[in-house]
């Protein structure tokens, strides 16, 4: 346990692309044995569908006339213990890999900066704090200022633009794709501008109860003990 209330509590971990939200979340939840969701992938679940709806094809995307389908749609999270990570489920549907394709992250930020569909999922996220009561540690871009300010924990993540985009390429080729470096980094650099400038809850530090991390020399060890200690001195002074 984290307090010696033995009270779980909300932890939201917010930042930029490719800053290293999901591993240090992994880590985190693992330790505390807190449920872990990353907000993210419902938004590339929403992509997914978009794309299979075939809403990209056109030069007139039309929000009106895709949002009818998000009004039946239900998100599910659950561990799998053979591949030690938790799978995402939309309408009991399985997306992990389909989501986490090229198609997908060149989408998702523009998708996510439309404020109807972030009003969407930010209804949806709410109450994500009564289903997952025992512990809820949140990963996205605006859970600890939009969806929960009231997160005792907050860290914000960021590291310099050629890190973030090498360890992306890194990424993409272990998985067998062809692309560029610099193909990556402008990809990046895209969902940067995207994230910053939305007017609707855009990626910005919680005011309050946050710690900044720049990982850009930082060892994920190191990393982790830093976080380690500042939820320490949080909940125990």
């Amino acid at each position: 346990m984290i307090n010696n209330k033995n009270k779980k509590i909300i932890i939201s971990i917010d930042g930029y692309s490719s800053s290293g939200k999901s591993s240090l979340s992994k880590q985190l939840a693992e330790h505390f044995k807190y449920y872990y969701i990353n907000t993210g992938d419902m938004y590339r679940g929403i992509t997914l569908l978009a794309i299979r709806q075939k809403m990209f094809n056109s030069d007139l995307w039309n929000v009106t006339n895709f949002i009818h389908y998000l009004n039946n749609i239900h998100f599910t999270f659950k561990w799998n213990k053979k591949i030690n990570e938790i799978e995402t489920f939309l309408n009991n549907e399985n997306i992990k890999n389909q989501i986490k394709s090229r198609q997908v992250t060149e989408k998702v930020s523009l998708l996510a900066s439309i404020p109807e569909i972030r009003e969407k999922l930010n209804v949806i996220q709410k109450k994500l704090v009564s289903i997952y009561k025992n512990g809820l540690l949140i990963e996205g871009r605006d859970i600890g200022t939009t969806i929960f300010p009231q997160a005792k924990i907050k860290i914000f993540m960021k590291g310099s633009t050629e890190i973030r985009s090498f360890r992306r390429y890194k990424e993409l080729k272990k998985k067998g794709e062809k692309i560029s470096y610099e193909k990556v980094k402008q990809n990046i650099l895209y969902r940067d501008m995207l994230d910053i400038s939305r007017k609707y809850s855009p990626l910005q530090k919680p005011i309050q109860n946050c710690i900044e991390i720049d990982n850009t020399y930082l060892s994920i060890n190191k990393q982790f003990n830093i976080i380690l200690q500042f939820i320490k001195n949080k909940l125990y002074t």
